[in-house]
């Protein structure tokens, strides 16, 4: 998958138009067509503008390698946030439990992950 390639499919997961992508990194919709069809290159800017903008690795969109999307604290704190101001209580209490949870506690709930991690391989 070439790099315009990968464009393409950052703006297709994220359910954008032409018009509505472009305009959040500052390019016109033909811009963003052009690139998307190889037939204009990408700068380093539009690059960088995609990856903050969007969350957008830097090396899957410069490469092709690694996943897509780059999750930060700050989107993990913001998902915790809904979770503790909404009504699914179960979500709230695991979070409220893991905060008392021992070493070992903590140590055993990875040891699950592990185990479902590794199943969906």
């Amino acid at each position: 998958m070439t790099q315009n390639e990968r464009i393409k499919e950052v703006r297709k997961s994220l359910g954008l138009t032409l018009d509505k992508f472009g305009e959040r990194i500052g390019l016109k919709k033909s811009a963003v067509s052009l690139i998307e069809n190889g037939k204009n290159s990408v700068t380093d800017a539009n690059i960088k503008a995609i990856c903050r903008e969007f969350g957008v690795d830097y090396i899957w969109l410069t490469t092709g390698d690694g996943e897509m999307f780059v999750d930060t604290d700050d989107d993990f704190i913001e998902r915790i946030d809904r979770i503790m101001v909404g009504e699914d209580d179960a979500r709230k209490n695991l979070f409220k439990a893991l905060l008392e949870a021992s070493d070992e506690d903590i140590a055993a709930f990875q040891r699950i992950i592990d185990l479902f991690a590794s199943k969906k391989d």
